[in-house]
């Protein structure tokens, strides 16, 4: 397998891992908050402590978020802020689309 295509492979298990809407929740959270536990990413997005801990494992997983401890509380954090970046690309890409706006043209000249 050539060295393109594995960066290809695991580009789409990112693909994979960002198609859920509570990780792109959980991203846009910290995004604004820099860092923060469990208990107040809980609160604020109004989901079970369960669900958000589960999808913080998998962000953390393929090093999306970075995560420390302080006593018995996890703090996470955006851990490549590039990644919102993409995101927010293809929220553009959402909003022509539910728009019916034409796409911007000649990005590679």
């Amino acid at each position: 397998m050539s060295s393109t295509q594995a960066f290809i492979d695991e580009a789409a298990k990112i693909y994979k891992v960002l198609s859920n809407s509570t990780r792109l929740n959980i991203l846009y959270f910290l995004r604004h908050y820099n860092e923060a536990d469990v208990k107040t990413i809980v609160n604020d997005l109004h989901l079970a402590q369960p669900i958000i801990s589960k999808q913080l494992g998998i962000l953390y997983r393929y090093q999306l978020v970075s995560r420390h401890k302080e006593g018995t509380r996890v703090y996470y954090a955006l851990d490549d802020p590039h990644v919102i970046e993409m995101i927010d690309d293809m929220l553009k890409h959402v909003k022509h689309e539910i728009k019916g706006e034409p796409h911007p043209r000649n990005l590679y000249k």
